[in-house]
């Protein structure tokens, strides 16, 4: 979990940008360059809600053959760590987080349009991760 994230936004790396949607990209390179172990490249394949934008991508297909998604609390655990925490690595309330990526990629944009339609799915994955860290 700890790997999946401090690695889960390699993808944006420019020399790794194959597809452009950076959660595919970064685990294929975790994949096939760094061999990485397969659960740390399927949550960073998959994290914070990834399906959503590889669909709008026509990505889906791919992601889903390649990385074999990773559900419950490790997947809720990605999604926490990737949007509790501002890019510069300062914590955030999620909500603050989703509005900064909106207000970065902007309207119309696929990753803006990917992550609005995922905001539910995000805020209860967070939701649910403090939950059980305010249960000590």
């Amino acid at each position: 979990m700890v790997a999946s994230a401090w690695l889960h936004d390699v993808g944006y790396a420019p020399d790794l940008v194959v597809t452009g949607m950076h959660q595919l990209d970064g685990a294929r390179y975790l994949r096939d360059v760094a061999k990485v172990d397969d659960l740390v490249c399927r949550l960073v394949a998959h994290h914070s809600c990834a399906h959503i934008e590889a669909r709008n991508r026509g990505l889906a297909e791919q992601l889903v053959s390649e990385f074999p998604p990773v559900e419950g609390l490790l997947s809720d655990a990605i999604t926490y760590a990737d949007m509790t925490t501002t890019p510069d690595g300062e914590p955030v309330e999620v909500e603050q987080r989703l509005g900064e990526i909106l207000s970065r990629y902007g309207n119309g944009d696929l990753v803006a349009e990917s992550i609005r339609e995922a905001s539910p799915l995000i805020i209860g994955a967070v939701r649910r991760v403090s939950v059980l860290l305010a249960a000590g």
